[in-house]
């Protein structure tokens, strides 16, 4: 880890990086920044809306730049997009400036999170369970690669999975 006090959180969406993120930052007493919520403030429009105009290429060069400036501050925790970790340059830039914590989550939650949600531009099409089953095969490998911590969202509750970063954060910080 970094010299420095950020946590980022990475995991396939619906894997509880918001309100992991959220509850985190408050037990840390840290300002908590979500990358997507972000891009949308500074845009003035939805991702999915972004999706629509600028394409999936268009939307991660908007999340690259939103990455690097938040990295950029110093005693943060961050949920990123749960594409973020999909250019080189983001998992750099996220293993050089902090803590990363992959939060797992089975498909079949992730699934059932995701159901109703219209917001996810990528769950837009005829078998969102499929294309989950797609983004989890191709970006696994690449969280782990970079994660410092991994735990499963899917088991446990939030107030557990916070608890069990902090004893992960806390003992590598002391060190």
């Amino acid at each position: 880890m970094a010299e420095s006090e950020n946590i980022y959180l990475v995991g396939l969406m619906g894997a509880g990086k918001t309100t992991i993120g959220r509850q985190l930052a408050k037990a840390l007493k840290l300002p908590f920044y979500d990358s997507d919520k972000a891009i949308e403030e500074r845009t003035g429009v939805d991702i999915p809306t972004i999706f629509e105009f600028e394409g999936e290429d268009g939307f991660r060069d908007r999340e690259q730049k939103m990455i690097q400036q938040l990295a950029e501050m110093r005693g943060i925790v961050l949920a990123t997009g749960g594409g973020a970790i999909l250019r080189e340059e983001n998992r750099n830039i996220l293993k050089k400036n902090g803590f990363i914590v992959y939060l797992q989550c089975s498909i079949d939650r992730i699934v059932e999170r995701t159901r109703r949600d219209t917001q996810r531009p990528l769950l837009q099409t005829e078998n969102p369970r499929a294309r989950i089953e797609t983004l989890f095969v191709q970006r696994e490998p690449l969280y782990l690669s970079c994660a410092d911590f991994k735990v499963d969202t899917g088991v446990m509750s939030s107030k557990d999975v916070v608890g069990r970063i902090l004893e992960a954060y806390q003992s590598i910080h002391r060190n």
